[in-house]
């Protein structure tokens, strides 16, 4: 009974991690596959600066950027800045501040109006008992203003892009001029940009985000581009306003994470969801555990709440066989990786340490290993490959992503990474308790303040 219990174990073990390093593997390879394609290099936008998205740009599109905030005086008014130019509406949503948030925006708007900067600016105040419902339902406030000035300005919503920003983030230099074409396909409905952490100096955990979202997270996102099934994410999105008004009036839902959620909801009905390598944002990185703890936690939970929509995605008529397929594993992720793994680490570093030589001995007699002096380096060899390939590969590419990182520092966040799992099994399993117990409320992740034209790594940012 012990013995086929510890086989079915065993299988069990066996199969998520074929199934992760699998997962992995057929992603990032994906993602190198599509940067080919788009004639990038993994360095693309290593080194590049912020602050100037409009540069080079020659579409004809309407942009209308809407910036969510609570309590965001200290940044607001450098994203303002550099969000102004030609054709484009920045959209403050003041959700019920407590600070001079929407006055910072508003000094920030005037001040870029002196020196001839174009761009409109409007900022929209939202009340108790209104406001502070979410980032979702402030998104729906601000896009039924959009709606009547298109409206009133006899603009096409085919012909109009509506971009969601934190109120710390920065587009790339020349963002637009890449972003804005790839709406010329009348299929595309949403594009989402890379996101670097710009304080990523500031201690261990802000470089660990820098490495989670620029060596593998962005990488995978370009894989996802050939499915057209790029996640979405709440910086640096962008979808076509038609695509949002077939969602109907309230394009936006309650999820923790209404970006996956709009994500899925134009996926479903056809829509192409892409990126680009050519561009991408930067935003402030969590520096405290705790804060970064509860972060996480609502990202996972609004991940695994999306698991209800798994039926909707396999039965969409218009979405191709392969894009429900690899949103049907995306939406899985959490649920037979995550969750599964984090037990299982746990099982398979126990036998280790019990029994060093189950690695190598896997169906050999101990006497064909016994008595040789390659024994224990094997045994290492294994357990090290089994624990930290996965390392390698990510230390490798957050190199190539970025030249002034270093060999040492991608070698000990690659390494790091198989440590820090541990806090991602904690916030899977407190996103689950939460779940159970019918928990569905957060607490908004606060800024620290920056100096005014703060921009990437000590690139000036000319807003």
């Amino acid at each position: 009974m012990k013995n086929a219990l510890l086989k079915t174990v065993d299988t069990i073990g066996s199969t998520v991690i074929g199934l992760s390093a699998g997962y992995l593997a057929l992603a990032m390879g994906a993602g190198l596959l599509e940067l080919r394609r788009q004639r990038a290099k993994l360095r693309s936008q290593g080194d590049t600066s912020y602050g100037r998205p409009h540069l080079g740009r020659r579409d004809r599109y309407h942009l209308y950027v809407l910036v969510p905030c609570l309590n965001e005086e200290s940044v607001i008014g450098t994203t303002v800045g550099g969000l102004m130019g030609p054709r484009t509406t920045v959209v403050v949503v003041d959700d019920g501040s407590d600070d001079a948030t929407g006055a910072a925006a508003e000094q920030a708007a005037a001040a870029a109006h002196a020196v001839g900067q174009q761009g409109e600016v409007t900022v929209l105040r939202r009340e108790p008992p209104h406001a502070r419902q979410g980032k979702g339902e402030a998104l729906n406030h601000a896009i039924r203003v959009v709606r009547e000035r298109v409206a009133a300005r006899g603009q096409d919503p085919a012909q109009t892009v509506v971009c969601v920003m934190d109120a710390d983030g920065r587009l790339s230099d020349r963002a637009l001029s890449h972003v804005m074409p790839l709406f010329d396909d009348p299929r595309v409905g949403g594009v989402q940009l890379g996101v670097r952490i710009r304080n990523r100096r500031s201690n261990f955990l802000t470089w660990f985000q820098d490495y989670q979202f620029w060596a593998m997270a962005a990488v995978t996102q370009f894989g996802r581009n050939l499915t057209k099934t790029v996640s979405l994410g709440g910086n640096g999105q962008f979808t076509r306003l038609s695509a949002l008004d077939s969602l109907g009036e309230r394009p936006w839902s309650q999820s923790l994470t209404e970006d996956l959620d709009l994500a899925i909801s134009l996926a479903v009905r056809g829509r192409r969801l892409r990126t680009t390598a050519h561009a991408s944002v930067d935003q402030q990185g969590v520096s405290d555990l705790r804060r970064l703890i509860r972060q996480r936690t609502r990202w996972y939970q609004g991940h695994m709440t999306a698991i209800g929509r798994m039926g909707e995605i396999w039965r969409a008529p218009r979405m191709g066989h392969l894009a429900a397929l690899e949103m049907f594993a995306y939406l899985l992720v959490p649920w037979v990786l995550d969750l599964p793994w984090s037990l299982l680490f746990q099982y398979c570093l126990y036998w280790f340490l019990r029994s060093p030589d189950v690695l190598v001995l896997r169906g050999r007699p101990a006497a064909a290993v016994n008595g040789t002096r390659l024994r224990l380096p094997l045994n290492l060899l294994a357990w090290y490959l089994l624990a930290f390939a996965p390392a390698l590969a990510t230390s490798w590419t957050y190199l190539r992503r970025d030249k002034n990182v270093g060999l040492p520092r991608a070698l000990l966040l690659g390494h790091s990474f198989v440590v820090m799992n541990y806090m991602s099994f904690l916030c899977a399993w407190r996103a689950l308790f939460r779940m159970l117990r019918g928990q569905t409320g957060w607490t908004k992740t606060t800024r620290e303040a920056e100096a005014v034209g703060t921009a990437a790594e000590g690139v000036p940012s000319a807003a």
